[in-house]
């Protein structure tokens, strides 16, 4: 029979033979390195933010010099990583961090969740592996580990599914080594009860699973159930001033929110619209312009069909004065922007 302190003894057991000790945050274990990882690990694999956690921490070593950067600084190093929000969020906390906590994260775990884009799990894991005090987590590698482990059946995205598996979660953190029970936990859902085909032949708690048990590995955790994705559209306007292309910055909220973008315009529109949307817009008479091939972009909620239209400026136009909001960016020399990965994209093929 699993107990409360079963599961702990044989987690710990495994993560001490085959836990991943070496990621580049399980180092110098400061509240403010396990904070930017967590976030980063929101909705993303290990394998694609160590890269970018080393070069964050490289820029902004501490939350002093994250708190004093740009917003561009912070959104050109997240360039790539998606979910923006995140980092809009932690550019937020840590100006929050430097002037109402004097620069030290708050180790209380209801205190925490207070801040810009911490939730309970995430404050549970800066609590426990930063400061080693108890606290769960329930990410979402812990909560297919539970699911399984329990033979839980319904989507863990229901309200009465989710609180059980929080009292779950709460009843076998350990008060010891708390932060490697943590950590092992992560793992153990990353490495070995992973998604599709698990490797419950490697697993520390086979012999206790009931999905194992029963066969249900690959029915357990229940899929979100599915919903007709919406699909929007919008034009990219590429104004292209012999190397040099005009970018706008996106309002601070919606999609790719404080990014640099194309100007855009809703939906698709004719060589009429554009026309007439230049002029109104940018004081300019289009003479000619070129549709590029439609593309899609995937956000978690909707799809972007991406029509690019290329309009190609004969001289540098007078009515458009750079701004805040608005900005010539050379081709050939990089500037310190955040870029969406589409415009991005368009970007390096001009």
């Amino acid at each position: 029979m699993l107990t409360e302190s079963t599961l702990a003894e044989l987690a710990l057991q495994w993560f001490d033979q085959h836990g991943r000790k070496h990621l580049p945050w399980q180092h110098n274990k400061t509240p403010y390195r396990i904070w930017v990882s967590e976030i980063m690990l929101q909705q993303t694999q290990v394998s694609t933010v160590i890269g970018y956690f080393s070069r964050f921490i490289e820029n902004f070593p501490t939350v002093q010099s994250l708190a004093t950067a740009p917003e561009d600084a912070v959104l050109h190093l997240w360039t790539g990583l998606g979910y923006y929000s995140r980092a809009r969020n932690l550019h937020r906390t840590a100006k929050i961090v430097v002037e109402n906590y004097h620069g030290e994260f708050p180790s209380d775990l209801i205190e925490l969740q207070k801040l810009p884009g911490i939730g309970r799990s995430t404050a549970g894991a800066i609590t426990a592996i930063a400061f080693q005090q108890p606290a769960a987590i329930l990410d979402g590698n812990v909560k297919r580990v539970l699911t399984r482990l329990y033979g839980i059946t319904e989507w863990p995205g229901e309200k009465i599914v989710s609180d059980q598996l929080w009292s779950i979660a709460e009843n076998h953190t350990p008060t010891k080594r708390v932060a490697d029970y943590t950590q092992a936990m992560m793992d153990l859902g990353a490495t070995v009860c992973v998604r599709g085909k698990p490797h419950c032949e490697q697993c520390p708690l086979q012999h206790e699973c009931t999905a194992h048990r029963l066969g249900l590995e690959k029915n357990i955790p229940a899929s979100k159930p599915k919903k007709n994705i919406p699909v929007r559209q919008t034009t990219l306007l590429i104004l292209q001033n012999n190397q040099t292309v005009l970018l706008e910055k996106r309002p601070a909220t919606g999609i790719w929110g404080g990014l640099w973008s194309f100007p855009q315009l809703t939906d698709s529109h004719s060589e009429e619209d554009i026309r007439r949307e230049c002029l109104l817009r940018f004081k300019l008479k289009i003479n000619e312009m070129q549709f590029g091939d439609r593309f899609r972009h995937t956000f978690s909620h909707f799809h972007l069909e991406i029509t690019p239209v290329f309009i190609p400026l004969k001289k540098s136009p007078v009515k458009i004065m750079e701004s805040e909001q608005q900005i010539w960016y050379k081709l050939h020399h990089s500037q310190r922007i955040g870029l969406p990965a589409p415009i991005k994209k368009l970007l390096r093929s001009l």
